[in-house]
């Protein structure tokens, strides 16, 4: 006679330990792969020479195939060389950066915008994901929702800063992305992120909180008027964001 495998191994017990190996090798390999992007980190005290990296350590090279053609390979070493325009409040490690300019547009805290590519995002037909109404016939606007094209744009101090001159959408999410404004006085159009404003339909308004209609002048433009690419969406949205903290000195103080 021969006795089965469970008469002198647990089998169980030996699956439970396989389990805890595998999923220890997936945690290992799920940190490596999160330090793709972002790493070795940069340290105050070293002046460049200590590289910061932590447990486990950077990922070799791998080169992805982009969906619509061409390569991206990560980590690629390359590191941001942009100047900060901004300087610490004090001598010590950890100090808060105050600005030296205008951070709405130096992209400084919560206006800071990343490197991304000067291309626009794309659907999976490649064309262009987020377009205006006026350059795609098959999108329109709800019957039921206020249409905003011919509404004032007010920002926070109550000033109109300009009127919606078009709607921008999404054809992958099918859903409004931007309001194109046009500013009070001036030939130029800017983008106004949909889920920064408020239509108020009976006052035939859109309100934005996070800048005065001063600022508007400033928001980062588009090399191409029909198209918004994807290093652009970051300028733009780090701009209204930033405004949250920076559009007036009264909001960087202390609440109490």
């Amino acid at each position: 006679m021969h006795a089965g495998i469970n008469g002198y191994i647990d089998v169980a017990q030996l699956v439970l330990y396989g389990f805890w190996i595998f999923f220890a090798g997936l945690i290992y390999y799920l940190h490596q792969e999160n330090k793709r992007e972002g790493y070795p980190l940069e340290s105050d005290r070293s002046g460049g020479r200590i590289i910061v990296q932590g447990f486990p350590a950077i990922p070799s090279a791998k080169t992805f195939l982009l969906p619509h053609g061409g390569t991206a390979t990560a980590p690629n070493g390359k590191a941001d060389t942009r100047p900060i325009h901004a300087k610490p409040i004090g001598p010590w490690l950890g100090a808060p950066l105050e600005p030296t300019g205008d951070p709405m547009v130096d992209g400084v805290g919560p206006a800071a915008w990343a490197e991304r590519a000067d291309v626009p995002d794309l659907t999976f037909e490649g064309e262009p994901k987020i377009v205006p109404l006026r350059a795609d016939s098959h999108f329109s606007l709800a019957s039921e929702d206020p249409d905003p094209r011919g509404m004032d744009v007010v920002g926070d101090d109550g000033k109109v800063a300009g009127t919606v001159c078009d709607v921008w959408v999404d054809r992958s999410e099918i859903l409004v992305r931007y309001f194109e404004v046009a500013l009070a006085g001036s030939q130029r159009t800017v983008l106004l992120p949909f889920n920064m404003s408020r239509v108020d339909g009976g006052r035939r308004q859109v309100k934005v909180m996070s800048i005065h209609a001063r600022h508007f002048a400033n928001v980062p433009g588009l090399r191409n008027p029909e198209q918004v690419t994807l290093l652009e969406e970051d300028k733009i949205m780090g701009y209204y964001a930033g405004g949250h903290l920076y559009a007036t000195p009264f909001r960087q103080e202390p609440l109490l």
